[in-house]
């Protein structure tokens, strides 16, 4: 995590009769160890929105009449769009940069959030959660990680992919107890007015202190050599659609989207938006089933951290099928652990299935390196939009189950079971054999 400077010249001459002093090596931390710290707080603040939709689903239908399927299919319009932006945002920040497309995504963020205060109608949730912050959030998904990553790392790859990661467990660390609480004693529309401000509060981090490239200010990305900065990209939109084209002729790439689709819908749409409500059916107050979810938070990042160690060491494919059949395992188990109370067996889960949230994002992200090369981050993107894809229709149709059964049990079980089919999935990736890392698909 450091850089040495190299010892100033030694001055032989006599100084006070004795040999000069040796000046003392400076230790610095190395540039893109700060950008990543930026970066971190930045997924922090736009992923502030994620700790809302769950919480809001009983009081937005309360206060307007709405069924939780026409909720549901707002949020679910918001995980499209955070998934369908996040490929053309990588290719937009090799355009425009990183810090532009940032600060515009936050304040896209910023200003869906805050105009749902006066919103009416169903339609307008959906413009303001949908289109607004599904656009802003999906600015900053994952591929901004990845692009970080690609360019500011060439060591710690994978334990940086992590971190980065986990940033978005560490906002709904933040933010889901101190939206529950707000939502609980003053409504939903000051919890979301809390959002809007934390999204341009990091606003200022990214002008002062983000850097598109190390050469930007004179230095090699850690653990690497010195590469210039490259031209920016003309035709962002159409390298992202060639990327996409080329990389679908390709078996890994389905292998890699359909996996990461159950990922989405067992996670982001499933447990993120209906595990408060289903709680609240069984009579757990609202604060008690978000508090839960935040011990997600807490060891998620413990969790895709670890991962992210795993990942520069062992086979991504047997990590990824390891997560997924151990996360459907839990789910089949979570409908008889449904209590009004929180008993010892339902923090048990929680812990669990907060290590295993999103510990398969490094060797998803491995997996897109190891196979695609340097268009690495734009076909992440790609694959990360079969996440959220995957996570909305979850959103809309657990819902929809909700409506008509009466309850959630049916989504669990569905939800475990493909869990189940992802591990399979993982496993028929085909490792590539004598090309390096970065090696670019042909």
């Amino acid at each position: 995590m450091t850089q040495t400077t190299e010892p100033a010249a030694r001055d032989d001459s006599p100084w006070t009769g004795h040999e000069a002093p040796r000046p003392r090596r400076v230790r610095r931390i190395h540039r893109a160890w700060i950008v990543a710290a930026v970066a971190f707080v930045t997924i922090i603040g736009g992923a502030a929105f994620n700790a809302l939709p769950g919480l809001l689903i009983d009081p937005l239908h309360e206060d307007f009449g709405w069924s939780r399927g026409e909720i549901g299919l707002a949020v679910s319009i918001d995980m499209a769009l955070y998934g369908l932006t996040a490929p053309f945002a990588a290719a937009l920040m090799d355009r425009f940069g990183i810090r532009r497309v940032v600060v515009v995504a936050l304040s896209s963020v910023a200003a869906g959030a805050l105009a749902s205060v006066w919103m009416t109608a169903a339609w307008q949730l959906m413009i303001y959660w949908g289109l607004l912050v599904g656009l802003g959030t999906g600015a900053m998904a994952m591929s901004f990680s990845a692009t970080v990553t690609n360019r500011w790392f060439v060591a710690r790859r994978g334990l940086v992919t992590g971190i980065l990661t986990a940033a978005g467990a560490s906002g709904q660390l933040v933010f889901l107890p101190l939206c529950a609480w707000i939502v609980d004693r003053h409504g939903w529309q000051p919890a979301s007015v809390t959002v809007a401000l934390a999204a341009l509060a990091v606003v200022p981090f990214v002008m002062l202190l983000m850097r598109d490239h190390p050469a930007d200010v004179g230095l090699a990305p850690y653990g690497g050599e010195y590469v210039a900065k490259p031209a920016p990209a003309s035709g962002a939109a159409r390298r992202t659609v060639r990327v996409l084209f080329d990389s679908a002729r390709t078996g890994p790439f389905w292998l890699l989207a359909g996996s990461f689709a159950i990922c989405g819908a067992s996670t982001n749409g499933l447990i993120r938006t209906h595990f408060v409500p289903s709680a609240h059916d069984h009579h757990m107050p609202i604060t008690a089933a978000a508090s839960l979810l935040a011990v997600i938070g807490i060891f998620d990042i413990i969790g895709t951290v670890f991962s992210g160690w795993l990942t520069d060491r062992y086979d991504a494919r047997r990590l990824l099928a390891v997560y997924y059949s151990l996360r459907g395992i839990s789910l089949l188990f979570l409908p008889v652990l449904m209590q009004a109370t929180v008993e010892p067996p339902m923090v048990f889960f929680i812990v669990f299935y907060g290590l295993d949230w999103v510990a398969t994002v490094p060797p998803t992200l491995a997996l897109c390196r190891e196979q695609y090369g340097e268009d690495s981050a734009i076909v992440f993107g790609w694959v990360l939009a079969s996440h959220q894809v995957g996570a909305a229709l979850v959103a809309f149709l657990g819902g929809v189950a909700r409506d008509h059964f009466g309850s959630y049990d049916v989504v669990w079980y569905a939800a475990g079971a493909l869990c189940a089919m992802a591990a399979l999935m993982a496993l028929m990736i085909r490792r590539v054999k004598g090309l390096p890392a970065d090696a670019v698909m042909r």
